[in-house]
Parts: structure tokens; sequence; C-alpha cells
């Protein structure tokens, strides 16, 4: 159990039967009755977004998560296969289920996969990884790092934009949460 007083962002709490992550959370003191705590919910496994006001100090459940580091082996009739490198076991997971982050996704690389009550909820990709640009404009004589960005498209499929000067097979750095170019890659 986590008191309400207690929400951070990220935390996680079950209710209705399901696991729900606090995105934004406010603690309200008015001048007469008592305190509450507004918070904006996340459900992890759906992905809609609620808003739901708790009194300060109520006791909520909180979800336990457990966290494994797995490795992305192969696709299988458009699943995923992981594979645990240490017990060799495999977990299967649907598009939907890692959600937005399969456009990073590529053979060999390891992820964390969130689960609760054994069953997978998402796929925690690490902050920022390295990927070949397979598409893109090509740069021309004098395209400085002062400013412009094109579209380019990066071995796994994502599309994310690029400073002029990068040109196709080059291997660049990727921010997977905010889909930005980070850096030209050795």
């Amino acid at each position: 159990m986590i008191s309400s007083n207690d929400f951070r962002t990220g935390t996680t709490i079950e209710l209705d039967g399901a696991v729900w992550r606090v995105i934004e959370f406010l603690h309200v003191k008015p001048g007469k009755g008592s305190a509450f705590v507004r918070t904006k919910l996340k459900s992890v496994q759906a992905g809609n977004v609620v808003e739901k006001t708790f009194r300060a100090g109520e006791m909520v459940p909180q979800a336990l998560l457990e966290k494994a580091t797995l490795q992305h082996t192969y696709m299988d009739s458009g699943e995923y296969v992981f594979m645990d490198m240490s017990s060799y076991e495999e977990t299967r997971l649907t598009a939907k289920q890692i959600g937005e982050s399969r456009k990073y996704l590529k053979e060999g690389m390891e992820v964390n996969v969130v689960s609760w009550n054994e069953s997978p909820l998402e796929v925690e990709l690490p902050n920022s990884v390295v990927l070949q640009v397979k598409e893109t404009d090509p740069g021309v004589k004098g395209d400085t790092a002062t400013g412009g960005t094109k579209p380019a498209i990066l071995e796994t499929g994502a599309q994310i934009m690029v400073p002029l000067f990068i040109s196709v097979g080059e291997k660049i750095k990727v921010d997977t949460r905010n889909d930005s170019y980070l850096g030209r890659e050795n």
C-alpha cells in the first residue's frame, strides 16, 4: 500500500484490477475542507489517461512491477520474440504490447521488459540507441551544423529529423524518449 501523499511522477498503482502510472500530481490544501491530491493517471495496459482525485493520506495498493533484461532475438508471424539470456526462456510480445518504442527495436538489442502478475506490460528501451541512416536527402557542400534539419529514415524504419550534413550510411545516436538526434557515432 502507498499513501496518496507519497505519489511521485512514475509511481505505479493498482485501481480496478489494472495498473496505472502517475504522470502528474498536485497536492491541494483548500482554505476550507480537507486536503486532497489531484492526479493524472495513465493506464499501462491500454494507454488511456484519466484524472482522479484522492483524499490526502488515502491508502492505495501499489503495483509491484518486475523488470527483466531480455534480448530481442527475432520476429515470428507478427510477434516480437525476446530471450532471457540467463535461463534461455522465450517471451513473445505483440506490436500493441510494445507500443511506439518498437520503431527503435532491432535484433540483438537488450531491453527491459516490465511485467505485472507474470504478464508482460511494456518494453523499456535504452535512453539512446545507435542506428544507421538508410534514406535521406543528400548532403550538399556548405551544409553546416548551424540549424537546418531534414527527415531521415533509419534502419528500423523510424523517421526522425537530422541536421543537413548527415548522409546515407552514417551511424547516428538517437534519443528514444523524444525521437531527437543526439550526434554522430563512430
